[in-house]
């Protein structure tokens, strides 16, 4: 049984708001405990001021490991806050969409491809596109997925994988919202993998060489044991600081080679706990879905580690670069450790063994966050259903087919049915009367269910077909073409990709309508006849009635739907129905007479 989303989410946010206080509350007391940690270490030493200094040196050191313990608490419940408090935007956005308010959401200035042959006509992108209401993707490479399903039909067998992981992620949405939330925190941008890429393309400088191994272990030796020899007054102050001193020297030199190695990755280090943190979610995941499960597999490494632990490993190596931030920590370090030394060999050494992972990683992460773009918006209208695919060429059959795009209680929903090759449906109706909304519903749910998506349907079933359409056309300045011209480009592609026998399904509203009347008729009709000759399957809304006299040439391919209006006292009435036969009303002359035209 699906869950009613606008309960859970109220529930969910309730629980959530509850756990906020109480994570709040215990990160409160850990503040407190530190200072008071703070207070009765000084307090300690103050009163044993005048005892041993080990004994001193004991009670520091406590106190100091109590309070670097507190810290770590006091950060850990700090992360959860913010991770909490996400989810709870999160929560308020989708009651938010619920409501059919989506134009504030990101993703509006995606725009489609140029020349795509169906991007444009139905919304797909752009302010209050079918992407910024769909998509909860955070990071670039999961909107390109994303927008590259909504692009180009997969294949039967892609569709169906990530049906099954989309039904899978609906029935987990607080594993969903928690997911999303990981990415928000620092989405993960292409500029960041490619550094990391790049970075594990190049070869090693240090850790492949004797001389350098050498050298990180024997550095440390020679410096803490002339350390240790100067403390107990066998080597004296003079040579002691010559010798610092030369080692200070030489390892800022062996230092400023390394530097271009950490410049590379200091920028991604915000990204790396996005990259941990959703690769852990995913690796604690239940998933019953073959394709979840395929990617969590994708995601180990070839030891036992586990890739969030991987990422993890490669943030604290990063982090102990960070030590050069600080000269009072850094200077000592780096002159008697060659902290710089050690820490590229550590991370020289991590690339060597997760170099050949990096990439399924982000890959992994960006497909799922595309698929649990899917399974939200499937949990989100438990109304719409998954499509069933046919083998047989040309089908397309719908009951309660509506538009996403149009909110629940004002979208009138149409059943139709077609099938086989040739096969033209002529949609004939009144101006306003919902020829191209229809349209755009069979365009737009086809593309989804081409994607893996649930549609706007009781009942869809459909073959695997790509949209080509021919709706909105527009001039272009730049290229010095009309809107004419631009459509008979539109219209050439469609027509050779027809010719070329390929499985596509055509959407043309008022085509030709850039021309004289006698012109457009004497056009339409040939592209027409020319396509039942060609085994194409499409629709066809026109305002031209005599177009449907074509029926009579091809009743076999050619069938007559409409859209019709109702008049009372001049007032305009729709009903958005679809209906067999030709449009008999039509309402242009009232319309213009309403304008003040006196006809």
């Amino acid at each position: 049984m699906k869950k009613d989303p606008l309960q859970f989410y109220t529930n969910h946010l309730t629980a959530i708001n509850t756990e906020i206080q109480a994570v709040s509350q215990k990160r409160s007391r850990i503040s407190l405990l530190r200072v008071s940690t703070l207070l009765i270490g000084a307090g300690l030493l103050y009163f044993y001021r005048s005892q041993s200094f080990s004994l001193l040196f004991l009670l520091f050191a406590i106190a100091l490991a109590i309070f670097l313990l507190l810290v770590k608490f006091s950060l850990q419940y700090t992360e959860r806050l913010l991770l909490l408090k996400e989810i709870v935007r999160l929560i308020n956005e989708e009651q938010t969409i619920a409501q059919h308010q989506f134009t504030h959401r990101p993703g509006g200035d995606l725009l489609p491809p140029p020349k795509h042959p169906y991007a444009g006509d139905l919304d797909l992108f752009g302010k209050a596109s079918l992407f910024q209401f769909l998509h909860r993707t955070t990071g670039e490479e999961a909107h390109e997925t994303l927008a590259n399903w909504l692009l180009n039909p997969a294949s039967n067998e892609a569709i169906l994988t990530r049906q099954a992981a989309s039904r899978d992620l609906a029935s987990q949405p607080a594993w969903s919202l928690q997911f999303e939330a990981y990415g928000h925190q620092q989405p993960l941008t292409n500029n960041a993998r490619n550094q990391i890429l790049n970075w594990a393309a190049t070869n090693s400088q240090y850790a492949p060489k004797k001389t350098w191994n050498l050298l990180r272990f024997a550095w440390p030796i020679l410096a803490l044991g002339a350390l240790l020899l100067h403390i107990i007054d066998i080597l004296p102050a003079g040579p002691f600081y010559l010798l610092v001193l030369i080692l200070l020297a030489t390892a800022f030199y062996i230092s400023k080679g390394i530097q271009p190695i950490y410049r590379q990755l200091d920028s991604i280090l915000p990204s790396l706990a996005t990259l941990s943190n959703s690769l852990e979610w995913i690796e604690s995941a239940s998933f019953n879905a073959d394709l979840l499960k395929n990617h969590q597999a994708a995601i180990a490494t070839n030891n036992s580690q586990k890739a969030s632990a991987a990422i993890r490993e490669l943030r604290k190596i990063l982090d102990r670069f960070d030590y050069r931030l600080n000269p009072l920590v850094y200077i000592p370090l780096n002159t008697f450790l060659l902290w710089d030394l050690q820490q590229v060999w550590s991370l020289e050494n991590w690339k060597t063994g997760h170099q050949a992972a990096i990439r399924q990683w982000f890959t992994t992460i960006a497909e799922l966050e595309a698929l649990n773009s899917l399974g939200r918006f499937s949990f989100n209208h438990p109304y719409y259903s998954f499509p069933e695919l046919s083998n047989d060429p040309g089908s397309f059959s719908a009951i309660g087919l509506g538009h996403p795009l149009i909110p629940v209680e004002k979208c009138i929903t149409n059943d139709f049915n077609t099938s086989g090759r040739p096969a033209i449906a002529l949609i004939t109706g009144s101006n306003m009367a919902g020829k191209s909304t229809f349209l755009r519903s069979i365009g737009i749910n086809q593309v989804l269910a081409m994607a893996g998506a649930p549609v706007v349907a009781q009942q869809l079933t459909v073959s695997n077909m790509r949209i080509m359409s021919s709706m909105r056309i527009a001039d272009n300045l730049e290229e010095n073409t009309s809107t004419f011209y631009a459509e008979l480009t539109k219209l050439k592609n469609i027509i050779e990709a027809v010719n070329a026998g390929e499985p596509v399904f055509l959407l043309l509203d008022e085509i030709l309508r850039g021309t004289n009347s006698q012109d457009r008729q004497t056009g339409s009709r040939a592209l027409i006849r020319q396509l039942i000759k060609q085994n194409a399957t499409g629709l066809l809304a026109t305002h031209d009635l005599a177009l449907t006299e074509l029926q009579t040439e091809a009743p076999a391919a050619i069938t007559n739907y409409h859209f019709d209006v109702s008049v009372e006292n001049e007032e305009l009435f729709f009903d958005y129905k679809l209906k067999t036969g030709i449009c008999t009303s039509m309402n242009a002359s009232i319309l213009m007479k309403k304008i003040g035209i006196d006809l």
